[in-house]
């Protein structure tokens, strides 16, 4: 029988830092077993070379240029699977945080009078331009979770993307609840999937995963006022990394 050629895959990164990649790249003897299994074709945080053909495209960042737009179009073209990787890709994150501002002024505080020289749209996310087949979210990308969605891409299957509040994985973990040490979180309606990674280690959820479908935007409120917060301090946390959706949040806490 006639051994059957391994995917190619290629990584691309648009307006991130590429820490999700950095992530990837440390995975270590993962990472190892992984080149078993795929041919990685492009990937400059381990590799000078690069190929032109892959079956696979893992693309971090967000679409914030006229050119990103272009260019994203033409990888999902060539591309039979496409994965964003980290919140900049799945959720513009805190490349959104623009957004809300008229781009000229948001140009000038950056770029000040150099401003208006700078090709740059809104910041979107990439399921915003194109097609995706599978998301692997969070800032960074927690590290298992990236493993169980190359595991259903190699199987053909779907990856189902957690859609509960992190609240529940901290309850699973035992940990104390961020609101009873006097810090704000934001892990009563952001989506789980990273196994409250930050709380475990002794920080707050910063929502970089995304509000779930259905928050309990009610409860939350409860939560606020039971601790003495406003619902401006859990929206101006939130912009940090959704201010791209922020219609969305203040829909649903106001």
């Amino acid at each position: 029988m006639k051994k059957q050629p391994k995917p190619r895959v290629a990584f691309f990164d648009f307006t991130d830092c590429e820490g999700c990649q950095l992530q990837f790249a440390n995975m270590g003897q993962t990472l190892l077993e992984l080149t078993e299994l795929v041919d990685i074709v492009n990937f400059r945080e381990i590799m000078s070379e690069a190929g032109q053909d892959y079956d696979v495209a893992i693309v971090e960042g967000a679409i914030t240029t006229d050119n990103d737009v272009v260019r994203i179009k033409k990888i999902r073209e060539k591309a039979k699977v496409l994965v964003t990787l980290g919140a900049c890709a799945t959720i513009a994150g805190v490349n959104g945080i623009k957004n809300r501002r008229p781009l000229e002024a948001a140009k000038k505080t950056v770029y000040g009078e150099k401003g208006a020289l700078v090709n740059t749209i809104k910041a979107m996310a990439v399921h915003e331009v194109v097609t995706v087949d599978y998301a692997i979210n969070g800032c960074p990308v927690y590290v298992p979770e990236v493993v169980a969605v190359l595991k259903c891409l190699l199987m053909g299957k779907p990856y189902v993307v957690p859609n509960y509040a992190v609240c529940v994985e901290c309850k699973m973990n035992e940990n104390v609840c961020r609101y009873e040490k006097d810090q704000e979180c934001m892990g009563p309606v952001t989506r789980a999937g990273c196994n409250s990674w930050c709380i475990n280690n002794g920080n707050r959820c910063y929502g970089c995963r995304g509000l779930v479908d259905k928050p309990a935007s009610d409860a939350a409120k409860d939560i606020l006022q039971k601790y003495g917060l406003k619902v401006e301090d859990i929206l101006n946390s939130f912009t940090l990394y959704n201010d791209s959706m922020g219609e969305k949040y203040d829909q649903e806490f106001k």
